[in-house]
């Protein structure tokens, strides 16, 4: 049995959906304040929050759980630069209690929904998990503090974890059953989506004079089904008795501009709408993209969905469904 916190979420619930098609049971361990009810189409919801000590306790006795994927964080940065005391709480706090009871149950293998923004403004791409970690939001900050205690539990204990750094996700369940639905949204993807399907009147592109072909900021973007395929295999790494904890990046390899996005959104759904350019954001990166070449010798992962064509237009296909 595999536990699966924040898997009412968007990455959460296509991992659920990989696992069950896999062979894995599930339990999903949601408070629904980001996450979705109806994303949970595979394996036992429970409704709880990770503060709640006594019901994650419940859980490791009532059922028999190998393993643990992590995905109940919040995840907004500007909000963390806000009200940081709530990142590192509900990101960090929250994870130590599950780690705890974790251990008080003997259950010792792990898989961290970690992130890019541990990297902070890079000094050299593409990035290596060797790049300098220095975080410039809270946001960024809570991630690192849970990878620092996963370090120091797994030096110093019997826990064995796997921290899967991304970068852009994106895209959309292939069979569209599920796909990204937040709350505010923020990811730049769904964003210009709402422009073609007339739900935002335009979309912003926040500085086009960066150190790039095209002037704007270049990402990496990873399908959502290639992440899932990255949890899947971090499980089965686990579940070799002799290997050791690790960390990994999961990206393309490969990066495309906001202005690539915005044109190749416009071709997928063959709509026009308004782009207004702004000022730029503080502490955008000009360039952020992955090497992922770790991933590919130790996991054997390769991503499949690598065409920013193809990624959208499952994220197009979604976003009808749930908007139309």
């Amino acid at each position: 049995m595999i536990l699966v916190t924040g898997g009412a979420g968007y990455i959460g619930s296509h991992v659920n959906k990989l696992l069950n098609n896999s062979g894995y049971e599930t339990i999903v361990f949601d408070n629904l304040s980001k996450g979705h009810k109806y994303a949970v189409k595979w394996g036992k919801l429970v409704n709880a929050d990770l503060s709640d000590t006594e019901k994650v306790r419940e859980i490791f006795q009532e059922n028999d759980i190998d393993a643990v994927m992590h995905f109940a964080a919040f995840s907004s940065v500007a909000e963390s630069v806000e009200e940081p005391e709530k990142y590192i709480q509900n990101n960090y706090e929250n994870t130590l209690n599950l780690l705890q009871v974790m251990k008080e149950f003997r259950v010792n293998k792990f898989i961290f929904s970690s992130t890019a923004a541990l990297y902070g403004i890079p000094k050299s791409i593409p990035i290596t998990e060797e790049n300098e970690l220095n975080p410039i939001n809270p946001y960024g900050e809570s991630k690192l503090m849970v990878e620092n205690l996963l370090k120091d539990e797994s030096d110093f204990g019997p826990l064995k974890y796997v921290s899967l750094r991304y970068f852009n996700a994106a895209g959309a369940d292939l069979d569209c059953e599920i796909g990204e639905d937040h709350n505010p949204e923020t990811h730049l993807i769904p964003l210009v989506l709402d422009a073609a399907i007339g739900k935002r009147g335009s979309i912003s592109i926040f500085g086009d004079d960066y150190a790039t072909p095209d002037g704007t900021c270049i990402r990496d973007y990873i399908h959502v089904n290639d992440l899932a395929d990255a949890h899947l295999k971090a499980l089965q790494y686990l579940e070799e008795p002799f290997n050791d904890s690790n960390i990994f990046n999961l990206g393309n390899g490969s990066g495309f501009s906001v202005k690539d996005v915005i044109e190749t959104c416009k071709k997928v759904t063959d709509v026009d709408f308004d782009v207004k350019i702004e000022e730029r954001r503080p502490g955008d990166p000009d360039i952020l993209i992955a090497d992922s070449k770790k991933a590919g010798e130790i996991l054997k992962w390769k991503p499949e969905i690598t065409n920013l064509e193809d990624i959208i237009e499952s994220a197009w296909k979604w976003h009808k469904k749930i908007n139309l």
